[in-house]
């Protein structure tokens, strides 16, 4: 039994055959629509959702499966023991999706379950985001050897984005970074995907007009929210919101970063319009955001099948 805590125990070899699988589901559905026939997948929500949601239950349904979902507070984690919850809901279903606000209850789980557990987000990473991304790119550029600068702040995303390019050996992350969240990544993440010749960390005190240079050498320009969205509109969070917005307005993925760059850009949604990214980017890459948002469906019945199947 193999768990998606990240990718640190999956090799490039195993992550590729992933993404070819997705490819070939998305192309070709019906193939595959009874190949979970009977398996119960457990959904699990302690942060709001849209895209992880919906891309796991429907993507569990188009493999003929069946779902159950239940947020955090409507269950007894908030109350019992853990453990002993873990392994009663193992007893139920198949296999476990949860987005959970800590890495620490991640762990837990994947310590813990008796059935495959999928890391649908936490703090420090966002495995089946950087998946859908990655089959995004393959799609638009036809293999992973491209450019990608990643701009705004160190958080789960860009923690994942350079896991997977370190990984795989293929293309290279530049991670322009002024903002660092807090994350559970290890002291040595960062300078071991550095050691791989695939993740270039610039200077986070970087003008953009420094940065601008970059940015007309790469094919993907990347970003994501500067504040996590469960506090973007909590009164409580207004002083530490608007110092983070001050702070990074410059490093807005805009027209004019983008000017002499022929890179399309993505975001993993949702989007905070006029901070992280303007609205003429996204008029102008829509379709590309969109396509990434709907490959997380594609690339995470991958990991389903494979992990109930393969491993």
């Amino acid at each position: 039994m193999k768990n998606m805590l990240n990718f640190k125990n999956f090799s490039a070899q195993e992550l590729s055959d992933i993404l070819a699988l997705a490819m070939d589901m998305k192309k070709d559905p019906e193939k595959y629509s009874d190949s979970l026939k009977g398996k119960k997948l457990y959904t699990l929500f302690e942060k709001t959702s849209t895209r992880t949601f919906l891309s796991f239950t429907t993507g569990i349904t188009e493999l003929g499966g069946s779902y159950f979902n239940q947020t955090w507070e409507d269950t007894n984690f908030t109350l019992g023991e853990p453990v002993s919850e873990i392994k009663y809901v193992c007893r139920n279903v198949d296999i476990i999706m949860a987005r959970l606000v800590k890495n620490e209850t991640v762990e837990l789980f994947g310590k813990n379950v008796t059935v495959p557990f999928i890391n649908g987000c936490d703090n420090s990473f966002h495995p089946c985001q950087i998946l859908a991304d990655a089959l995004t790119i393959m799609e638009k550029f036809g293999s992973l050897n491209i450019k990608l600068l990643y701009i705004g702040a160190k958080n789960n995303v860009f923690n994942s984005l350079v896991e997977f390019f370190a990984k795989m050996k293929q293309g290279t992350i530049y991670g322009l970074t002024p903002l660092v969240n807090d994350t559970a990544c290890g002291d040595d993440f960062y300078e071991e995907a550095k050691a791989s010749g695939h993740y270039v960390e610039l200077d986070p005190a970087m003008g953009m007009e420094e940065a601008k240079k970059y940015v007309a050498d790469m094919d993907v320009v990347y970003t994501d929210t500067w504040l996590d969205m469960e506090f973007f509109n909590d009164p409580a969070y207004a002083d530490k919101k608007a110092d983070i917005m001050a702070k990074m307005m410059p490093y807005q993925v805009n027209d004019d970063l983008l000017a002499k760059s022929k890179a399309i850009a993505f975001h993993d949604m949702p989007m905070h319009v006029g901070f992280e990214i303007s609205q003429s980017v996204i008029d102008k890459n829509l379709e590309h955001i969109l396509d990434q948002a709907e490959n997380r469906r594609h690339a995470e019945k991958a990991v389903m099948y494979t992990l109930l199947k393969k491993c």
